[in-house]
């Protein structure tokens, strides 16, 4: 995790206003490396990009909402 951290922080630091966790942060930064999918129910997972541009493939139901939201 130590080679990650400088692009770990810059994720954390770009999505501050989301905010991003640090496990958001490696989950996007390992679909950025690997081009996997994303398995989530955290509605933030469609604010993040992959290269900072593009929208991540993610797997949710259709309807899913923020979790932090009551």
């Amino acid at each position: 995790m130590e080679e990650e951290l400088p692009a770990l922080h810059a994720l954390i630091e770009r999505y501050g206003n989301v905010p991003m966790s640090l496990a958001d942060a490696c989950l996007v930064r390992m679909a950025e490396r690997t081009g996997l999918s994303i398995c989530t129910l955290d509605f933030d997972f469609t604010v993040y990009r992959v290269h900072g541009r593009n929208p991540l493939h993610l797997i949710s139901p259709p309807g899913y909402r923020n979790l932090h939201q009551p």
